[in-house]
């Protein structure tokens, strides 16, 4: 027979917003406090995947799915090698776990990482808040500071906009990365042709990079070395790449100007393959501009249309900022995706160079698993882009 669920010791938490508003609660993970930017994340699955994904630095994250923590934590859901959220808010968060994969409690899992929970508050009525004045910064305390002095705290914490912090999650040094997904790892789910495939140098910029796009990337054939944000393009053009990946990460785009200098140098040189912030930062080095959305895109359920095909996507998203449409050359970017609940740029290709991107995560750790073809399509473009020159150099 199974034992009952032990209850919770009853510790009081608060989340203080900038705006005076303020949300009481019960406490787990770490008894601390932290401040970010508050935002919401629809997701129904994969807490641990939101949890340490580098993209969430210097944010707070609620999760609108109500019951959180039931199936524990596990070294294979990792994002990264820690939790990069500053503190958890959910509507129940469960002290046990119960999954055959589970080898730690959530619980366990934020409080050896110093993360703050609150629990046990109405995460509608927060939702509903942040969608109707847009994200704001917070703090979360579960060490019994006065609400008073929260609120203070939180008008203090740097604004994101303008906030640089891809170069703060960045690898400190270059690594190169082997292991594929589960499946596709197997010996047996691996033809013939697949083996003799041929095998793409790719040179992966770290701006707050997950694991699953690297597992991917190794899946379509690709030997992956990853390089720090802040490398210059002269020495990723040394390791003479196929191509060169451009990853999420955290923050605004606009700081992020070693990067865009980057893009620059490489643009004609190599194919590009750029996500979430290295779609940002595309934009930026075509001659775009960004900006800030109101509350952001966080979730597994956003439909994107892919504008060559018509068909509709169902996407990952995490990002607060988004690249203006109307900034980039007509005639040089092709707008290839748009999102269906506001009409923001989803994704852009330029017409006559080897570059494309998306806002979205193709990778989608965990699903949805619509948008996969894009690492193929990247696969692809290394193909076209090699003959071309074998081309050029014969003659």
């Amino acid at each position: 027979m199974e034992e009952p669920l032990a209850e919770t010791p009853l510790r009081p938490a608060v989340l203080a917003l900038e705006d005076g508003r303020v949300f009481n609660g019960r406490a787990a993970g770490a008894c601390t406090r932290r401040g970010g930017e508050v935002v919401f994340n629809t997701s129904l699955t994969g807490y641990q995947e939101v949890f340490s994904d580098p993209s969430y630095s210097g944010q707070i994250v609620c999760l609108t799915y109500p019951h959180i923590g039931n199936v524990g934590t596990n070294p294979d859901d990792q994002e990264s090698q820690r939790p990069y959220i500053e503190a958890l808010i959910v509507r129940e968060f469960s002290p046990l776990a119960s999954n055959w994969r589970s080898t730690e409690t959530a619980q366990h899992y934020l409080e050896g990482h110093r993360i703050p929970v609150i629990w046990d508050l109405d995460t509608r009525a927060l939702v509903r808040h942040i969608r109707r004045v847009g994200a704001l910064r917070g703090l979360v305390s579960t060490d019994g500071m006065p609400a008073k002095q929260l609120i203070e705290e939180a008008r203090a914490i740097p604004s994101m906009s303008g906030l640089e912090l891809a170069s703060r999650v960045s690898c400190a040094k270059p690594y190169r990365w082997e292991k594929g997904s589960i499946l596709t790892s197997l010996p047996w789910n691996e033809t013939a042709a697949e083996k003799g495939a041929r095998r793409f140098r790719v040179v992966a910029y770290d701006f707050g990079i997950k694991q699953n796009i690297l597992r991917l990337l190794v899946d379509s054939h690709c030997d992956v070395q990853i390089v720090p944000a802040r490398t210059p393009a002269e020495d990723v053009l040394a390791m003479k790449p196929n191509g060169v990946f451009l990853s999420n990460g955290p923050g605004d785009p606009e700081p992020v100007a070693y990067g865009v200098e980057s893009i620059r140098k490489l643009l004609g040189r190599v194919p590009i393959f750029g996500i979430c912030l290295g779609h940002q930062l595309c934009g930026l080095a075509l001659g775009g501009r960004t900006y800030k959305l109101k509350f952001g895109h966080h979730g597994s359920n956003h439909p994107v249309k892919n504008m060559r095909t018509g068909r509709v996507e169902i996407t990952a998203q995490n990002h607060g900022f988004a690249v203006d449409p109307d900034s980039l050359s007509a005639s040089e970017v092709e707008i290839t995706h748009v999102n269906l609940n506001d009409y923001t740029n989803e994704g852009m290709q330029h017409r006559s160079l080897p570059l494309f991107s998306v806002q979205y995560h193709p990778e989608a750790s965990p699903g949805p698993h619509d948008s996969h073809y894009l690492f193929r399509r990247f696969t692809e473009m290394m193909n076209e882009h090699g003959s071309t020159k074998r081309v050029s150099s014969a003659r």
